[in-house]
């Protein structure tokens, strides 16, 4: 799978994220040049983390015919000692349904297994940039 970023020239900072048929608009907010008409690249960041932990529970609660109904994540971002090398995010779960102690209790655990979590905790990765002619 290929995520393009082409920019938007009609903006100042604008850029357009192309997923397959998904288009979302990428800018930076209007303190740090841009226009705040997307989401900044750390917002982007962060709501991996936590629409993946969202989809990765409501794909278990069905799996496991739990009857969760509302989840909602919240991620707050603590960035000012990433020039340091920390970068802290805290993330919350709320969840609905006829759901008891011992289901929600599972349903965190699972939420804190979510393969962006995983990725962002416990996998290197290695980037490469290339410059087309």
């Amino acid at each position: 799978m290929t995520v393009r970023v082409v920019r938007d020239q009609t903006g100042k900072m604008r850029h357009e994220i192309r997923v397959g048929r998904i288009t979302i608009a990428a800018d930076e907010s209007v303190e740090a040049g841009g226009e705040g008409s997307g989401l900044s690249p750390h917002d982007l960041y962060d709501a991996a983390l936590g629409a993946c932990k969202a989809l990765t529970v409501l794909w278990y609660a069905k799996r496991k015919g739990i009857a969760v109904e509302g989840i909602e994540v919240s991620v707050e971002r603590d960035a000012s000692q990433e020039r340091e090398g920390l970068y802290r995010l805290s993330t919350t779960l709320a969840l609905t349904g006829g759901l008891d102690a011992a289901q929600r209790e599972e349903l965190l655990q699972v939420a804190q297994k979510c393969p962006v979590h995983k990725l962002m905790t416990k996998v290197t990765t290695e980037i490469s940039t290339a410059l087309l002619p």
